[in-house]
């Protein structure tokens, strides 16, 4: 490898190469990472606090809610291969810039389009922040077993961010008002901007060759138009409609332009070659189909958690607590689960386990059963995290350390195309499945049948509106017909989780632990060169005799860092690295 580091100075003082400080770094990325997640789910409940105080049309409010994942989305490429060549530390720091200053403008919008705009420019901050943190993690954890550690922390804290969004969201906006939701961001990025200029540390991919600005932004358009088409689709409108099929078309002819560049150029943005290697490719397939199962599902839940069972958005965040502690326990023994049993195990059995926990939800009917919803919960919160602990780390320590960045835009990516298909996909299934049964309900006229199929919250309205038997039998037949369609769905999702659950058999069986790469295994050494030679440069106004001519005696042979020791003992006997 050719990666360099590019800041010897910070590392030798925060120790982050050899030293315990790297877990500090640890820390502050992982509240990075926390920051963008709960921007991700918090603005949910708070939605009808914004309808009612700026009052946006239908269209303005779709761009309020999907402005920040749209965005996002279509820049992780562009930015996590710029921080390749630029350095992710300061695009990292220049995303929290951007992200607490967009934070301030929409807590204090007083417009549905200022609000937009703030919500895109927080995609922007967040498609900076996001592959910034894992690459450099990157870079800060050469080890694989320690990789390993961190990495489970980094994907607990994802799960703990977009499970606490509507918790923290639901308390706000029931003690302030909507602006707080995004308010609380500006504590902590006033103290993560100072702190992470001081303990991060700046690394870079090889920089060989010019960055491809042009396929840069084909990447960008590219993703959001296949996103922005497969929301659209989520939202109910038909497949063959402009605003659907327009954009997958033209996203999807720009992403097929931006491989076929990157094949043809000497010094690509992404090396293609990685998609050649099984492990890499199948983990964005796991990543993928995680999330195409989960998050459809997951929104499904919080409707009925709130329009079958009742339950304020602050309770319904609270059912969704045992989700988090599952994760966060998962990601925590994460590192030892996949040493023990290795990747192909790990993430094929976490598959299985979050199948099962869907089965079993499926027990779910009209009136509230805590501890079933509980156990599902915790079992689907530990089956999936395990399954996206394992397929992140396989994806990133297959990925050469100088595209650490490119490697982690594309998982990233991934996540967030998974969680666009699966509203899209599961949306539609629970669409297909609620709708038809509203449409001749005895004593409810046709009109109002039809407007009660757009969505449960819609068919409650309608039946106030009716009042008496008609009123009752329409909220009846809805209520029914959305815990019907909540079963489809749940078979739907675990089939694609069973599936997943086959793709992962082609991961390896066991987690090796191979010698630092060569530009990995070389960085102490550079380190200590640079040091020598700054010790042995004279000082300005300095002459030193020249030594060139002076026998140099031989010098012992220097002992093996305790990370290459590691490292080697973890190889096992008469296996070389893959």
């Amino acid at each position: 490898m050719s990666g360099s580091t590019t800041a010897g100075a910070r590392l030798r003082v925060a120790g982050v190469r050899g030293g315990t400080n790297r877990w500090v770094v640890l820390v502050v990325l992982c509240v990075s990472l926390l920051l963008v997640a709960l921007d991700a789910t918090v603005l949910h409940v708070a939605v009808p606090a914004v309808t009612a105080d700026l009052r946006p049309s239908g269209v303005e409010l779709l761009w309020i809610v999907d402005a920040y994942p749209l965005v996002c989305a279509a820049l992780l490429i562009l930015f996590g291969t710029l921080g390749d060549r630029i350095g992710r530390r300061r695009v990292l720091l220049i995303g929290y810039a951007l992200f607490g200053a967009a934070s301030a403008v929409a807590a204090l919008a007083d417009t549905p389009l200022v609000l937009i705009v703030a919500r895109a420019l927080l995609g922007v901050g967040g498609a900076m922040i996001m592959p910034a943190t894992l690459s450099i993690l990157r870079d800060v954890f050469p080890d694989r077993r320690e990789r390993a550690m961190a990495i489970g922390v980094w994907t607990a804290v994802a799960a703990i961010g977009a499970a606490l969004g509507p918790v923290l969201g639901g308390f706000l906006v029931e003690h302030f008002w909507w602006g707080s939701v995004f308010l609380i961001n500006l504590p902590l990025l006033a103290l993560l901007l100072p702190l992470g200029r001081l303990v991060l540390p700046e690394s870079k991919g090889c920089g060989d060759g010019p960055w491809d600005v042009l396929g840069a932004l084909m990447a960008a358009a590219g993703v959001l138009g296949v996103v922005f088409g497969v929301k659209r689709l989520g939202a109910g409108e038909g497949p063959l409609g402009p605003e659907t099929l327009g954009p997958l078309c033209v996203g999807a002819a720009l992403l097929v332009l931006f491989v076929r560049r990157q094949r043809r150029r000497a010094h690509p943005l992404i090396d293609m070659r990685m998609f050649a290697r099984p492990t890499f490719s199948v983990s964005v397939g796991c990543i993928v189909l995680a999330m195409l199962a989960l998050v459809g599902l997951e929104l499904i839940a919080v409707q009925y958690l709130q329009l079958v069972l009742e339950l304020s958005p602050l309770e319904t965040g609270l059912r969704l607590l045992p989700l988090t502690f599952a994760a966060m326990a998962a990601g925590v023994t994460g590192s030892a689960t996949l040493r023990r049993v290795g990747p192909r195990r790990m993430v094929a059995w976490g598959f299985v386990l979050t199948a099962g926990a869907v089965l079993l939800l499926v027990l779910m009917g009209q009136h509230d059963r805590p501890g079933l919803l509980t156990t599902g919960f915790v079992l689907l919160g530990f089956g999936l995290q395990t399954t996206l602990f394992g397929a992140y780390e396989s994806m990133l320590s297959e990925a050469p350390a100088d595209q650490a960045g490119g490697a982690a835009a594309i998982g990233e990516t991934s996540y967030q195309l998974g969680a666009g298909m699966g509203i899209a996909l599961l949306g539609s299934v629970m669409n297909a499945v609620y709708a038809p049964a509203l449409t001749s309900v005895r004593g409810v006229p046709a009109s109002a049948g039809s407007a009660a199929s757009d969505s449960l919250g819609e068919a409650y309205e309608v039946a106030a509106r009716l009042g008496g038997p008609a009123g009752e039998s329409l909220r009846a037949a809805a209520r029914h017909s959305f815990v019907h369609g909540l079963h489809v769905t749940l078979f739907v999702s675990a089939g694609l989780l069973l599936l997943g659950a086959l793709a992962a058999l082609r991961l390896p069986r066991i987690m090796e632990c191979p010698p630092p790469e060569a530009g990995e295994a070389t960085g102490e050494a550079r380190e200590e060169a640079r040091e020598e030679a700054a010790e042995e440069a004279p000082e300005p106004g300095e002459t030193r005799p020249s030594r060139a001519r002076e026998p140099r005696p031989p010098q012992p042979r220097r002992a093996p860092t305790a990370a290459r020791e590691s490292s080697e003992a973890a190889v096992p006997a008469g296996r070389g690295s893959r």
